[in-house]
């Protein structure tokens, strides 16, 4: 038992950390049903086709991010290759249980075309730092608007604790770098991408806000979600499932003004098309994980 529990306690801790996630979402959102209902009904379609149009944009925007450090690093990889395995990975990470799940997908992927693996995994840890590098830069605007919050929270909560995981992850992997700091151009067309995805992701929030009579500047929401990403980061539930909803819904109520019911209003519609924007993976997911599960059965001694 003890053998079985060191091998998969994180397993269990991430799938229990997410049940108890998604229950306290469902609380607040039976809680606030009948508000939430009103508050659909005054999103207008057209601005739902926006927000569509947004995210497919944001997702494209993913897609030349990372296939710009590949192609930088030497893969020679088509420009349709990198969006099928980008988007394999974004839905990948729609039910595995890991918050880096979909880069193991994107790996196998990369591998299974016959490209480097080394520089493919080295380009996907760059992909991530990078993608943190951006939200980082919206870090201090979040901090601003929050910090008389934040101080109060209990030690175990607080800013630091909560960065913790990222600052690591960032000390870690820096060394992925050397391959492309004779690049330059590469790194900034990278961090170009990320910042179309960001403008994407604030600018859906802002829409829908809007929408429902909440007038917030998009630097605040901007602020304010960097928070919620970087929290969401913490490896206690599946893709930050019910933890990106409460968190955000936290410091929208909190420190925006809004109230509750608006703020898990635009929490859910956000994590629908996060999930919608990602169906297109889906197509290729199986060639990929059967390839990864050959992958593990070579590698396991005494199989044979």
């Amino acid at each position: 038992m003890s053998v079985w529990w060191a091998k998969n306690r994180r397993l269990v801790l991430q799938l229990a950390g997410t049940i108890l996630a998604i229950v306290l979402l469902v609380v607040l959102l039976r809680d606030r049903w009948n508000e939430i209902v009103e508050a659909f009904k005054n999103i207008k379609t057209s601005n739902l086709l926006w927000v569509g149009l947004l995210f497919l944009t944001s997702r494209v925007a993913t897609v030349g991010r990372w296939h710009v450090l590949l192609r930088s690093g030497g893969v020679d990889i088509r420009l349709k290759d990198s969006a099928s395995l980008t988007f394999t990975g974004l839905f990948a990470s729609n039910f595995l249980p890991t918050s880096i799940g979909g880069d193991v997908v994107r790996l196998a992927g990369a591998m299974q075309m016959g490209f480097d693996r080394a520089v493919c995994l080295a380009s996907i840890a760059a992909d991530r730092l990078i993608g943190m590098a951006g939200m980082t830069m919206m870090l201090p605007v979040g901090l601003f608007h929050s910090w008389s919050l934040l101080e109060n929270l209990p030690a175990s909560l607080s800013t630091v604790a909560w960065f913790n995981k990222p600052l690591s992850f960032l000390k870690r992997t820096f060394s992925v770098f050397n391959l492309w700091l004779k690049k330059p151009a590469s790194l900034l067309g990278s961090l170009a991408f990320t910042w179309v995805h960001m403008l994407c992701l604030f600018g859906s929030i802002y829409i829908f806000a809007d929408d429902l009579g909440i007038h917030t500047s998009f630097w605040m929401i901007a602020g304010l979600w960097s928070l919620t990403y970087f929290i969401t980061l913490i490896p206690v539930s599946v893709n930050g499932y019910g933890l990106q909803e409460l968190s955000f819904t936290f410091f929208m109520s909190n420190v925006a003004g809004w109230t509750p019911a608006v703020s898990l209003s635009v929490a859910v519609l956000i994590r629908a098309f996060s999930i919608l924007a990602s169906l297109p993976g889906a197509l290729f997911l199986p060639t990929i994980m059967a390839a990864l599960a050959e992958q593990k059965k070579e590698s396991s001694p005494g199989k044979l």
